[in-house]
């Protein structure tokens, strides 16, 4: 598997993603579209370039969320997440627009050893999404149930 197992995550350590995927309009029209959402700070030029202050159309902030996780997979949780069990504290600190260009990191806060479950843990992991330019635009913390590594426990 691509993705880490329990045993491979320490507490302190971070994970630099390598992909970084830039946003276009395109993305968010269409995203904005399926989740039914006709927030026209997202889709309509000409309410977000004359009656809001950042003069053009943001990117929808789930969509954000979804890349931001989306980007840790291959290095983080590929074919060895069961689940994410919550999302916690999603701050927005700074927009992201279209042609923006999104990049990772991940932080391992906690984990501890499931109580139900013998075969997994569960990891609290806390991302920064940056732009291009290094300005933070999204922060949270997730909490993963992730399998340990086959034969691990004996």
């Amino acid at each position: 598997m691509a993705g880490r197992y329990y045993e491979d995550l320490s507490e302190g350590v971070i994970i630099r993603h390598e992909l970084g995927r830039t946003i276009t309009e395109a993305d968010n029209v269409f995203f904005n579209s399926i989740t039914m959402n006709p927030q026209p700070l997202h889709i309509n030029e000409d309410f977000a370039a004359n009656k809001t202050e950042f003069g053009r159309r943001v990117v929808n902030g789930i969509l954000t969320l979804g890349l931001a996780v989306g980007l840790t997979i291959p290095e983080l949780t590929q074919g060895t997440i069961i689940a994410n069990l919550g999302y916690e504290q999603v701050n927005h600190p700074h927009p992201m627009f279209h042609g923006d260009t999104l990049y990772v990191e991940t932080e391992v806060l906690s984990k501890r050893e499931s109580q139900s479950r013998p075969e997994a843990g569960l990891v609290a992991l806390k991302h920064v999404g940056r732009n291009q330019d290094g300005v933070v635009v999204i922060e949270f913390s997730r909490t993963v149930l992730i399998l340990k590594r086959p034969n691990a426990s004996g």
